[in-house]
């Protein structure tokens, strides 16, 4: 004889369940990525606020300088004696470490 598995009703989910997978997912991306370069960002343009005349500073491309001049876009560096380069201010990486002779 053939048994007869009658269908039994599935109750149905919370419609708003469905979603919360995909907030998980944003929150996880939020935390791990979004904030932290947001918090970077935030730290290097505090830092090109402080830059002062004869700060040693170092550019994105790995040039090494002495401020000598700030404008609202542009930073004088001196590279050498009487040699001056001028840099895009977002392209300043940070301060120069410190070698010791």
């Amino acid at each position: 004889m053939i048994n007869i598995a009658w269908a039994v009703e599935v109750p149905k989910a919370f419609p708003a369940l469905q979603f919360v997978p995909f907030l998980l997912v944003i929150l996880v991306f939020y935390f791990l990525i979004i904030r932290p370069q947001q918090k970077k960002a935030k730290q290097h343009v505090d830092f090109l606020k402080s830059l002062q005349r004869g700060d040693q500073v170092v550019t994105a491309s790995g040039i090494y300088g002495t401020v000598t001049g700030i404008a609202d876009a542009v930073i004088t560096l001196e590279v050498a004696e009487d040699v001056r380069i001028k840099v895009a201010k977002p392209h300043i990486s940070g301060k120069a470490p410190q070698v010791s002779s």
